[in-house]
Parts: structure tokens; C-alpha cells; sequence
């Protein structure tokens, strides 16, 4: 496998630009983004979607998602659906559900439809018992047909985990894992009540290996209180010696009027904007000079790992999981407040546990609020996925797709591109839309010029900041 280094993986930090252009804006894992579904959006309407699903003899293999919300333990700066708990007996009870509401989506789909990728998300999804992570596993097997060399992948907390849970989970299939670090330094681990060692981290991913996992993913997050630039070096060496084939640097968002936990965390503990800043310019020559491409969107991986391959050879795509090699999957999501894809619409189900068990008890879909997209919707989605797998844009492409004359159907936009391109970001030609290495860390910021929801100040006040 060719491990050269494409274009669209080279990356310039430019720190004056970045504070400059720092705003609010989406993560676009979909777009429209989901706080524009609609209530209107319920389950009969998924169920019309469905049955569309195989018209003309055609449709698309599977994604599955599991949303497993349970935590035993919570960490001050997550952002996550989930649920507090120590009470072991509440998996029991939810896996029942979802199971039953597996067994609906699987009645309503068709038995033994090919999935070709599956992720275990949450909250934990190791605080299930072993045994209830075979039923759950046996009833997707049972429902589904996993494909040989499928992508399946599951979160780890490794204050969690035992060499014996990562074998149980190689048994059950699973070949890739995310194992949440956050920062090795102890000063922040405890200013965000998550204590771990680097042995504990270690000990998981050196099982992973034992146990055939192709691929393991080491999450950090930058902005976090107590961090300073010499810490998050230590971090990054401790990383880098790992060796994981795939990292992600996240901005931690501090939003406590949304997010009750982050409440706890002294907002004077947070580092000032110029050492965020540092970090994440530190975090990024630290990867690359290891030999991580960067993928895009805070995240990097080895040459020779299935994301890097995939952006090289066109193939890379974005979804609610993040970056993925499957683009042709209809998305499947199961579990509280999951959020899935059928076609041209987006389903989201019930965000309260009780709701969800209730729409269950009668029978019904938890589905709480979706989206059927609109032309214009799909035109702006496929560019902005372009932009976020591939820093480009053939116009000729999408005047084919859609049938639109992109400059003038998009001149408005055209206009606001040709303002970053001043600024170094962009390359505009007759047939191309090109980001540059310096624009790259903006990536937000452009994509933000195609999203036709973002024209009001008011709007982008109801996102994290892009840096």
C-alpha cells in the first residue's frame, strides 16, 4: 500500500489568521446541522422513507449506530447525551429496549440487511456487563448481516476496560477503537475529574493489538483548565510513543449554560486564548512532524491507515461518527437521542430515557424530530462534504450532480470566497474551488459561507467556537 503523502494533507498553522477569523460556527457531521430538524419529522415519516429505501431493486448497505449512554463517572467538560450512573441493572433495562428497537428497524427494513459499518458510541459503552454486550451484539447478528471486513468500531474509556473486556470485543468483531485521553497531565486530569494513567491508557491499546484491532484512534482535547503548553508537550510525547494510527485534537467549547456539567470547571482555570492557540499550533507540528497526515477537521492519521488511503483516493466522507471510508451508507441509529441518516432525510430519536422507553412501550419508533432536505439542502451538503474530505470543489461536478450553474447559482457565496481568498485561504479558478495548507485550519469558516441557515449574527451565537 503507497504510503505518499497527497496535497490536500499539507497544513499551515497561521496563528494571526486563526485569531483573526476565530468564530462560532458547526462541526458539519451533517447539514443541515440537527438543531434544524423539525418535530413535523416523525416516525411514520421515517417509515415512508424506509419504504423507499429499495425502489428500482437498489439500495445502499447499512450503518448501524448505538447510542450506549450510561457513565459511572462524570467528566466536568463533557458535552455528551448521557447518564450518570453506578446502578448496573439500568443497562439491563435499556439493552431490553434496544433490542426491541432493533428488532422494529430490522422488521421495517428487511431482514438481513448488509451493514458494512457499526459503531458503539455513549457515554460508555463498556459499562454494559460482558454479557450484555454478547446479547446486544448477538441481536445485531441475529437482525444483520455484518460484512467481512467491515468497519466496527466502539468508544473506550480505559479506566474501564481489562485486557480481558478489549479480547471480548475482538471475539464480538469490533477492529477499530477510540480510547478517550483528553491530557495526560494529573493537574488537569483532576481540575476535570478524570483520573488516568498513561499505564492504563497503554495497557488498553497494547491489547487492541493482541487482540487484531486494525486500527486505534487516541482522542485529546485542547483548552481545558490547568492546561499549559509544556503539559500538553509531555501529553503529545506520551501520544507520539504510543503510536496510535489515528489522533483526534478537539477544542474544548466551554458552555455551561448548556451543558450542566462544565459548570464545575473554574472558568479562571482555563488557559488564555494565545495558549489555546499555541497548543493546538504545538499539537499540529508535533503530528505531522511524527509523520500524521492530517485528515481535516482535528483530526490525523498514519499514511498507510483506511482514512488516509480513502482521502487520497477520493473516497473520504463525514458523518455523525466523524470521518469515514463509507460514503454510500444509509445510517441506521438506535439508543437515546441517536441521530441517524435514510436517504435524503435525518431522524432524531428522543433525547429523555423516559420518553424514549415510552414511544417503545406503545409500539412506536423513538423517533423525536427529523429533516427531509431540499434541493438546495442536498446541492449544499455534497459541497460541503467535498470541502471537509477533500479541500476541494470541481464546480462542473456539481453542475452535473444537481444541475445548477454554480457560479451563479452560489454568487453570493462566490462573493464572500473571494474575501479569503485576500487572505490567503482559498484558490479560486473557472473550474476549481481549492483550499490552501493555510486555510485548512479554517475549514469551518468556509464551509460556514455555503450553509444558506448561518446569514444572521444570531445564528452562529448558537455554536462553539470554530478555534
Amino acid at each position: 500500500m503507497s504510503t505518499k503523502v497527497a496535497p490536500s494533507s499539507e497544513l499551515e498553522v497561521d496563528l494571526d489568521l486563526i485569531r483573526r477569523l476565530d468564530k462560532n460556527g458547526p462541526r458539519y457531521t451533517s447539514y443541515p446541522t440537527a438543531d434544524r430538524f423539525v418535530e413535523e419529522f416523525n416516525a411514520e415519516t421515517y417509515k415512508s422513507w424506509i419504504a423507499k429505501r429499495e425502489i428500482g431493486g437498489i439500495s445502499r448497505p447499512l450503518s448501524l449506530y448505538m447510542h450506549l449512554p450510561f457513565c459511572n463517572t462524570l467528566c466536568f467538560y463533557c458535552a455528551c447525551n448521557k447518564i450518570i450512573t453506578k446502578d448496573r441493572s439500568k443497562a439491563e433495562t435499556y439493552v431490553e429496549y434496544l433490542i426491541k428497537e432493533l428488532e422494529m428497524q430490522a422488521a421495517l427494513l428487511g431482514e438481513g440487511q448488509r451493514v458494512e459499518q457499526l459503531h458503539w458510541g455513549g457515554g460508555t459503552p463498556t459499562f454494559l456487563s460482558d454479557d450484555l454486550m454478547r446479547e446486544l451484539m448477538g441481536a445485531i447478528r441475529q437482525h444483520f448481516k455484518l460484512v467481512d471486513n467491515g468497519e466496527y468500531s466502539i468508544e473506550i474509556d480505559p479506566r474501564k476496560v481489562s485486557e480481558q473486556t478489549v479480547a471480548l470485543l475482538g471475539e464480538l468483531g469490533f477492529n477499530r477503537m477510540s480510547v478517550g485521553v483528553q491530557d495526560f497531565d494529573p493537574v488537569v486530569q483532576r481540575a476535570v475529574n478524570r483520573i488516568q494513567s498513561e499505564e492504563e491508557t497503554l495497557q488498553v491499546i497494547r491489547a487492541a493489538r493482541a487482540h487484531g484491532f486494525k486500527s486505534v484512534s487516541i482522542d485529546l482535547i485542547y483548552g481545558l483548565p490547568k492546561q499549559t503548553l509544556p503539559g500538553f508537550k509531555a501529553t503529545l510525547d506520551k501520544v507520539i510513543a504510543a503510536g496510535p494510527d489515528r489522533a483526534s485534537i478537539y477544542n474544548y467549547a466551554h458552555m455551561p449554560t448548556i451543558f450542566k456539567p462544565q459548570r464545575r470547571i473554574n472558568q479562571e482555570d482555563l488557559p488564555p486564548p494565545q495558549t489555546k492557540l499555541d497548543i493546538l499550533s504545538l499539537a499540529v507540528k508535533t503530528l505531522t512532524d511524527a509523520g500524521y497526515v492530517y485528515i481535516g477537521m482535528d483530526h490525523f492519521a498514519k499514511p498507510d491507515d483506511e482514512l488516509a488511503v480513502a482521502q487520497r483516493q477520493g473516497r473520504l466522507h463525514r458523518n455523525f461518527q466523524g470521518y469515514s471510508t463509507h460514503s454510500d451508507c444509509d445510517l441506521v441509529a438506535l439508543g437515546v437521542s441517536a441521530i441517524g441518516k435514510i436517504g435524503p432525510t435525518y431522524s432524531q430519536n428522543f433525547r429523555e430515557l423516559d420518553d424514549y422507553y415510552d414511544a417503545l412501550d406503545r409500539n412506536e419508533l423513538p423517533i423525536m424530530r427529523g429533516l427531509e432536505l431540499n434541493a438546495d439542502d442536498l446541492v449544499r451538503r455534497a459541497i460541503i462534504q467535498a470541502l471537509t474530505c477533500h479541500f476541494e470543489i470541481y464546480k462542473e461536478s456539481i453542475n452535473i450532480a444537481y444541475l445548477v450553474d454554480f457560479d451563479q447559482y452560489f454568487a453570493t457565496e462566490m462573493g464572500e470566497l473571494r474575501e479569503y481568498e485576500k487572505e490567503g485561504m482559498v484558490k479560486l479558478s473557472p473550474a476549481l474551488i481549492s483550499v490552501t495548507p493555510k486555510g485548512r485550519m479554517l475549514i469551518r469558516n468556509i464551509c460556514m459561507v455555503f450553509d444558506k441557515y448561518l446569514r444572521t449574527k444570531q445564528e452562529h451565537a448558537r455554536y462553539s467556537k470554530v478555534i
